[in-house]
């Protein structure tokens, strides 16, 4: 039996337009991406030359207005590009996953005014984005954050620290979430900060099992004043404001597990078809055969279940639930994939010769960020059974 290439997704897109869209994507993820992903990752190298690239050729803001300098893309097309850029590097999946959910507060909740102004950058003026909602005590339980916005003014001077923040350091703009009133939820506004403003800075980048690449930091705001001007929404609309936006992040992570998952298939289907024992292909044996026909099922029900949330959130009908389960097990299936994955290739999988071992490093942050899985369980169980009694 000869070796077998990995072969593209089989993808159900809504036009022509969005065919050449996840064409194109996978132009750069071959040329551009996955050549360098093993040696920069390993490097910790952060590739801000494909961010600025991805950019300029309109990818950092595909489900936003095109008046904007987006593209006007449905979720569904947007997730399926974030997939294919998953596969070839989480490091730049998650960039631009992180990136739209940075700027989400400002494209759904800020003023034509605020939109005109600062959008075009963010879409497609190579700018990079990261969202601040989580500190160093306040992670699941968000609604307790501390970082703290005082009005002087016409202005807000904001005071506190982020922690866990994908891009922190080399962001050009932060969307945070700081305590403008009472304790809770409801004392919670959100805020867009220009990285270069003064009293902005960023701690050493986390060092960490897998994305090397892609700089976790504490981002630190110390008496950081920013004009009304750059407040989204209404005072006291913050946490809604994040729930909202981590709704649709839940997708973009959904998907990119889903990524991962492919691509550690690939190599696996890759190497079984390829490494010989006892005289014919391992893929031959039925053991593991088997366990390549799991991984792939578990992909494509992952895929299927993001891609009917997503349908969900173009149409205009409620999501949450969906969001919460598409991320829930496309993450989980990430990390059986992956784990399988390094099975498969036997002692080669355990080293860095092979991606296997780098697949799973990664998928395991998948199931943390944004809402760790056991917070996903939760909001399903409400959508079901209604709010937890006191």
């Amino acid at each position: 039996m000869p070796d077998r290439a990995p072969q593209p997704v089989d993808r159900q897109l809504p036009t022509d337009e969005a065919r050449d869209l996840i064409s194109l994507v996978r132009d750069i993820a071959q040329h551009e991406i996955a050549p360098k992903a093993a040696e920069e990752e390993g490097a910790g190298h952060f590739p801000r030359e494909v961010f600025t690239l991805l950019s300029r050729t309109g990818l950092l803001g595909l489900p936003y207005a095109s008046e904007h300098g987006g593209a006007d893309q449905p979720y569904e097309v947007y997730l399926q590009v974030l997939e294919e850029l998953a596969a070839a590097r989480l490091t730049v999946g998650l960039g631009v996953s992180v990136h739209t959910l940075a700027s989400y507060a400002l494209a759904t909740y800020g003023t034509k005014e605020q939109q005109v102004e600062h959008l075009p950058a963010m879409l497609g003026g190579g700018l990079l984005g990261a969202y601040c909602l989580s500190e160093p005590s306040s992670g699941s339980d968000a609604a307790s954050l501390r970082t703290r916005a005082v009005r002087d003014g016409d202005d807000w001077v904001i005071t506190g620290t982020k922690a866990w923040i994908t891009h922190g350091g080399v962001a050009d703009f932060y969307t945070v979430m700081a305590r403008t009133g009472e304790e809770g939820p409801r004392g919670i506004t959100a805020f867009l900060v220009p990285a270069d403003a003064e009293g902005v800075s960023a701690a050493a980048p986390e060092k960490k099992m897998g994305m090397k690449g892609s700089p976790t930091a504490q981002v630190h705001f110390d008496g950081v004043r920013v004009p009304d001007g750059r407040r989204i929404g209404d005072e006291g609309q913050g946490f809604a404001i994040a729930l909202s936006a981590l709704d649709s992040g839940r997708l973009g992570i959904a998907a990119c597990a889903i990524g991962v998952a492919q691509a550690a298939l690939d190599e696996a289907v890759g190497y079984a078809t390829g490494r010989q024992q006892f005289g014919r292909p391992i893929a031959d044996f039925q053991g593991l055969r088997f366990m390549l026909a799991d991984m792939a099922t578990q992909i494509e029900a992952g895929r299927a279940l993001y891609l009917a949330a997503a349908r969900l959130r173009d149409a205009g009908r409620p999501f949450a639930k969906q969001a919460a389960m598409a991320k829930l097990h496309c993450t989980d299936t990430a990390m059986k994939v992956t784990i399988d994955a390094v099975q498969v290739l036997g002692g080669y999988g355990y080293t860095t010769d092979f991606p296997a071992e780098r697949y799973m490093r990664e998928a395991k942050v998948l199931q943390i960020v944004e809402g760790t899985n056991q917070i996903q369980r939760m909001v399903i169980a409400r959508h079901l059974a209604g709010p937890e009694t006191r």
